[in-house]
């Protein structure tokens, strides 16, 4: 279908493409142009007549030589359908094997009226065309092609060049005698020059004889002119049809030219469309990255703030589960995780902000014998407004989950330390019991401090 005309249906020739995407044959789309005014696409009207619009609308300037869809037609397979031909090829050859293809059927150039096969046409012009006589040229007396080649004065050699008067030596049958005399026709002038001369000199030497006069070199020199003029209007002439077809190929040349600059144009508008639209599509796509990124950002601040007040606590007492304690403890040995903090909570619901700080594997005196517990004081929102420092007694509990033996201790700040001044940083230096709880004491089966790889740190502020 991509072949087809939109026009005429057959197979493009010379194809163009419009702006709107359609293929039309050259002299199709020039024929629609001038016949109708504001001509609009009628592949578009009959795909969506809602959608035409300026794009639709035909005209030979809008349209670009589609060389690629050209390309592939001239490289079609085809083959020829007249009856009794085998010839098959490529598109591109074929019209050359149109003019050449003998089962084709053609009019007799004769005008007799009759309708032959080209392979045929010897024949009947020697048998049974009427038009095609032939006139005796001793006789004069006219005879059909057949009958000719018989006819007696006939069987004389090939007929001679009309110039053969003159000194033309050309022999051959009509047609070649025609192409003789088109071709010949600077030679013919030069023997019919040389001939004058020597007819002149014959003329000069009589008249001198009869009356004893001199030669006339201006008659000879006038009628050589004569001749050499007409030899120049011949070569004029042939030169100015040589002109003439060369003018044609050269606006041939200049349309072609025309039509690929024009669809040079048409790429280059479409490439500044297409990286308009690329464009403005990054422009989106940054935008909309921009959006996502704050969004990300928005969920993760709500996400923490969700967990946050899920586990705060506003009353002093906080209650810390550790899971998957196994695992943390070794992470604690080997250095990759030391310590753990607590989520954040608060004395009082404006009072202050702390957390707890563990170290499973211990800290300072403790370390790698105990556990140890540390409390922390952070940076709050209502710091301002709370009295400095901190003085509030902290209790520190790790409770026993058979309910039978809890571990507790507890401590009074020291108001001189610089753990419980305000907060300049996020937080405060962590305070508390380096050694709070020997890990044997930890891991003995006589308590369950551990259980189901849980611990529970309980911290009361009073």
């Amino acid at each position: 279908q991509k072949f087809l005309c939109s026009n005429c249906n057959n197979i493009l020739k010379k194809a163009l493409q419009t702006l709107c995407g359609h293929r039309y044959c050259s002299a199709c789309l020039t024929w629609i142009v001038r016949n109708n005014k504001n001509a609009i696409c009628q592949k578009c009207k009959e795909e969506d007549p809602n959608t035409l619009g300026e794009e639709s609308l035909l005209a030979e300037e809008r349209a670009f030589g589609d060389a690629a869809i050209n390309k592939e037609i001239s490289e079609l397979r085809v083959h020829c359908v007249t009856l009794g031909c085998s010839w098959s090829g490529i598109m591109k050859d074929f019209e050359e094997h149109q003019s050449l293809c003998e089962y084709a059927l053609i009019p007799c150039h004769t005008g007799c009226g009759q309708v032959v096969m080209r392979r045929k046409l010897a024949d009947h012009l020697e048998n049974g065309c009427v038009n095609n006589v032939t006139v005796c040229q001793q006789c004069q007396c006219s005879l059909a092609s057949s009958e000719y080649q018989s006819h007696p004065p006939s069987s004389a050699s090939k007929d001679g060049c009309c110039f053969s008067e003159v000194g033309c030596a050309f022999r051959g049958s009509k047609e070649k005698i025609k192409e003789h005399e088109k071709s010949s026709v600077g030679a013919h002038m030069l023997l019919l020059l040389q001939h004058m001369r020597q007819l002149q000199g014959t003329l000069c030497s009589a008249a001198r004889a009869a009356q004893g006069l001199t030669p006339q070199p201006e008659l000879s020199l006038r009628n050589e002119s004569v001749l050499q003029q007409l030899v120049r209007e011949k070569v004029i002439s042939e030169l100015e049809n040589k002109l003439h077809v060369f003018e044609n190929i050269v606006a041939v040349l200049n349309k072609e030219v025309e039509s690929s600059n024009l669809e040079i144009l048409a790429f280059r508008r479409q490439s500044e469309l297409d990286q308009n639209i690329i464009r403005g599509l990054e422009l989106k796509i940054a935008e909309l990255h921009r959006c996502l990124t704050q969004k990300d950002a928005g969920l993760s601040s709500l996400h923490k703030s969700l967990l946050f007040s899920e586990q705060a606590s506003y009353d002093g007492i906080f209650l810390w589960k550790i899971t998957e304690v196994g695992r943390k403890l070794q992470d604690s040995v080997t250095g990759r995780t030391v310590s753990l903090y607590s989520p954040a909570f608060y004395t009082a619901k404006y009072g202050y902000k702390v957390c707890l700080r563990v170290y499973l594997n211990g800290d300072g005196t403790g370390k790698g014998t105990h556990l140890s517990l540390f409390f922390v004081v952070m940076k709050g929102d209502y710091d301002a407004l709370l009295p400095w420092p901190f003085r509030h007694k902290v209790t520190f509990m790790l409770l026993d989950q058979n309910n039978r033996e809890h571990v507790i201790d507890a401590f009074r700040p020291d108001l001189t330390s610089a753990s419980f001044q305000r907060p300049v940083n996020d937080m405060n230096v962590a305070s508390g019991c380096p050694m709070f709880l020997p890990l044997a004491k930890l891991q003995s089966p006589k308590h369950a401090y551990v259980k189901e790889d849980t611990l529970f740190l309980k911290c009361i502020v009073e």
